[in-house]
């Protein structure tokens, strides 16, 4: 079943200056997920694969094109519709360290969505217990701060105020990309670990190839606000067709010094190429 269908969305920022026109970011992205599926969204700093989160989010000025979760268009859903959504759409943002209230204490966090909704505190403390669980934390972090945790422990804490009211799907913003390596490996397989269980969807955003290969089962690549490939994530992450996948590519750090020196000269004459056939049209 198709979870969420994204059509020739477009999203417009104002541009500074009397009377200038909207600079447009997104130019007709089409995209969907289906349920129990993670789609990676894969692109540089600019490729308009954040806006693509927001917009499903609510937090972005979609100007066309049409969102639509479970089948209803919510393209432009008010603050009270949203605010239903959130029992089927969550975010995890990408920095742990922020995205928590530093003043609530871990039980708090989680159980505040839960009595927002209508559960009675006794089933929200049960079911903050399961969340801890779920992601590996200790029963008694529901009475620690913040910032009691290390940066990997905090993500978790995210991780499970996303999953309290048992989503459909989960927006995943660059969500390890504040870790180090062996924290963003441990996160990553929580996430796999979760999905088997659950059945949740994630657009897992990301500028790593190697992070959504290792999470995805197909991956669109975001460019200057259009998808320029989607496919199978071994596919798109190891035989890319498009000459930004291949750079994305040959940008990915290797532990081998010698082809990573290789791989740096090939993206620069890529680049130099890139450079050259555009001066000359």
């Amino acid at each position: 079943m198709t979870l969420l269908e994204i059509s020739d969305l477009r999203v417009s920022y104002p541009t500074p200056g009397f009377r200038k026109p909207p600079k447009e970011v997104l130019h007709g992205i089409t995209l969907d997920i289906h349920e129990g599926e993670t789609v990676g969204l894969v692109g540089e700093s600019g490729s308009g694969k954040t806006t693509i989160g927001r917009a499903v989010l609510g937090l972005a000025p979609i100007t066309g094109g049409t969102i639509r979760l479970l089948g209803t268009d919510v393209t432009h859903a008010t603050a009270t519709q949203r605010r239903r959504l959130s029992r089927d759409l969550q975010v995890v943002f990408q920095d742990p360290y922020t995205s928590l209230n530093p003043s609530m204490s871990v039980g708090d966090i989680l159980s505040e969505p839960l009595v927002t909704q209508g559960m009675g505190r006794k089933d929200a403390r049960r079911r903050v217990r399961s969340l801890l669980d779920q992601v590996g934390l200790p029963l008694d972090a529901a009475e620690r701060l913040p910032r009691e945790f290390s940066g990997g422990q905090r993500q978790r804490v995210a991780i499970a105020r996303a999953l309290a009211p048992s989503p459909k799907l989960i927006v995943c913003d660059e969500p390890v990309s504040a870790l180090d390596l062996s924290t963003q490996a441990r996160v990553l397989d929580l996430f796999l670990e979760i999905q088997r269980d659950t059945g949740v969807a994630y657009l897992f955003i990301s500028h790593d190839l190697a992070v959504v290969r290792h999470v995805s089962h197909r991956v669109a690549v975001a460019y200057h606000g259009d998808i320029v490939e989607i496919g199978d994530a071994a596919t798109v992450t190891l035989t890319p067709r498009h000459e930004y996948t291949k750079r994305l590519l040959l940008a990915a750090p290797i532990p081998d010094p010698a082809l990573q020196a290789e791989r740096r000269a090939e993206r620069r004459r890529a680049l130099d190429a890139q450079e050259a056939a555009s001066i000359a049209s």
